[in-house]
């Protein structure tokens, strides 16, 4: 009886998704008044004084209609953003999204027990795949906390996309297929994919129903790197998934109509719990450096990364982790939590195994053939090309910075995000002279299914203060007060994109009313400062706090003369 009581007064990580508030749609005048005020850098007198009187003429005309149309549609959905959010800013994408899409990361393992070491790479493979596991069971039986800011519970579901999710290739739009089922919800698949020198291989981790111990893991690890070392290499039907989305998906279709048996291969790699990447590469990676590892995480061998799925486990040959992931299901901090769980659970354990070394005589894994001609292998020859263009277009740099943290920032008041963001527009304005439109990600998970809202850091009070201090004749004291001005707007804009009061995902609302009505583009969104101060996507900055933990990660720049800029905060060091 004791039992059952604790059983059900322990929360379940998904049990206040039915009751947590739909997202609001803001007033219409509130969000416009903050559009202006967010384009005023970029523009000089007349060119404001035009948008001031396109906004006008948009609030009191087409723009009050399609704000009805758009209440009419929230109060039919929680969540009226969550279809559309989905498809534009990503299944509708056709660039290749495996290097513009995907976000990825190194592990923070090599900061204590794990330091680059050849050899390790099966080993301390197999452990972190069996604390992956782990976190698997936890999310199966709904014993993963749920996340709350204060007593307020946070949306979870982003949670249910991180293992056995997929995207799939369409001609003009991709799908999202999750195969993830908590216990209560049925049957979940079991198998872990691992790709191996252009070849695929799966194999259960579940062995007469108790999960696979790290040794026998290892066992299975250790038949199929000797199988890839010892044969040719596969023909690296992944290297697919780097392909502009139109483009893969007739290969794809192409794949399957050469033999059904392709299909189910392809169904096999979609519903596994991860894939697993044996890398051959060795990159190089200093607490204080992360930029080699980085870039081979983000844009290394095309042939052991499945692009579409949400979780790729990178391990390196030297016994380096990473992982890179679709980033249409989830938002980074899916990622952030299951690594710095993995990474404490390593600190724990000191970076060893310290269960049964007894291996059970457990089934070889399978491999899986793709059936190809001529045609497949000249696709993926094509599609490695233009991978290999592209990524050499990309320049990486992760340092860290040691002189402070996140300690120093608060003892003297100041919130360490915003401290960052605006030494980057101070940064930015040095170098180019000019202020940058910046994008930074604030969350909305306290709305049901809620994602991200666009904060704009590159304020009026922001550019006033990176004057003053490019200003010689400008007092220290000056100087303070404007940059207290400019935390004190960053932090407010913080707080009203978090709760439902940003305006960019609200003004990409009424311009889809617009599309779906088949009314014109209104003329807000072809005024060149609507694109200038970074609408429709066109940031020069792209930024995102990683959080307060030892995690990091990155996604390439929004624009292709921009900068990604990705960062996270410990108390010591940036």
């Amino acid at each position: 009886m004791e039992n059952q009581l604790a059983k059900s007064t322990e929360e379940r990580t998904f049990q206040y998704q039915d009751s947590l508030p739909s997202l609001p749609v803001p007033s219409l005048e509130e969000s416009l008044k903050k559009y202006l005020e967010s384009v005023k850098p970029f523009a000089n007198e007349e060119e404001y004084k035009n948008t001031e009187a396109i906004v006008q003429k948009f609030q009191n005309g087409i723009g009050k209609k399609l704000q009805q149309k758009l209440l009419q549609r929230a109060k039919g959905k929680r969540n009226w953003l969550e279809e559309w959010w989905l498809n534009v800013a990503y299944l509708d994408v056709r660039i290749p999204s495996q290097l513009n899409v995907n976000f990825g990361g190194p592990a923070s393992h090599i900061e204590h027990y794990w330091p680059p070491k050849e050899g390790t790479q099966l080993e301390r493979g197999s452990i972190s795949l069996w604390h992956n596991l782990n976190y698997w069971q936890l999310l199966r039986k709904e014993k993963l906390a749920v996340e709350k800011v204060g007593n307020i519970p946070l949306d979870m579901n982003q949670f249910r996309m991180l293992f056995s999710t997929c995207k799939i290739p369409g001609i003009t739009r991709d799908s999202i297929i999750n195969y993830f089922r908590t216990e209560r919800e049925g049957h979940s698949p079991s198998h872990l994919a691992v790709l191996c020198r252009g070849r695929v291989f799966v194999f259960d981790v579940m062995h007469e129903g108790y999960l696979m111990t790290a040794p026998e893991i290892q066992r299975q690890l250790t038949y199929i790197q000797k199988k890839c070392h010892s044969e040719p290499d596969g023909p690296g039907v992944a290297a697919l998934t780097t392909e502009e989305r139109t483009r893969w998906a007739k290969a794809r279709e192409y794949l399957i109509s050469l033999n059904p048996e392709n299909l189910t291969i392809l169904e096999k790699i979609q519903s596994s719990l991860l894939v697993f990447c044996l890398d051959d590469d060795s990159p190089h990676a200093t607490p204080e450096d992360y930029s080699q590892v980085s870039a081979k995480i983000l844009h290394g061998d095309p042939t052991v990364r499945w692009g579409d799925k949400s979780y790729n486990l990178i391990a390196f040959s030297n016994g380096v982790f990473g992982s890179n992931g679709d980033h249409a299901p989830f938002d980074a901090m899916v990622l952030v939590k299951i690594f710095y769980y993995i990474d404490e659970k390593i600190l724990e354990n000191e970076g060893r195994w310290k269960g049964s070394e007894k291996v059970r005589d457990i089934l070889v894994p399978e491999e899986l053939v793709f059936t190809v001609d001529e045609k497949v292998l000249n696709d993926i020859n094509q599609a490695k090309a233009q991978y290999f263009k592209q990524a050499s277009d990309l320049q990486l740099v992760v340092y860290a910075f040691t002189s402070f943290g996140k300690k120093q920032t608060k003892k003297k008041q100041l919130h360490p995000d915003t401290f960052i963001q605006l030494a980057l527009q101070l940064a930015y304005y040095r170098l180019h002279g000019r202020p940058g439109c910046c994008y930074e990600t604030a969350m909305t998970r306290l709305f049901y299914h809620g994602r991200t809202e666009t904060v704009r850091p590159c304020t009026v009070e922001a550019v006033n203060w990176c004057q003053s201090m490019q200003n010689p004749s400008t007092s220290r004291l000056e100087q303070q007060h404007m940059m207290l001005e400019a935390f004190a707007k960053h932090n407010k804009m913080m707080k009203d994109c978090s709760t439902g009061k940003g305006f960019d995902r609200h003004l990409l609302g009424l311009s889809l009313i617009a599309k779906e009505e088949g009314l014109p583009v209104p003329e807000l969104f072809t005024d060149p400062l609507f694109s200038r101060s970074g609408g429709g996507g066109n940031f020069v900055l792209s930024t995102s706090l990683a959080g307060y933990l030892r995690v990091q990660g990155m996604v390439a720049p929004m624009v292709h003369n921009g900068y990604g800029f990705f960062y996270h905060i410990r108390d010591d060091r940036l």
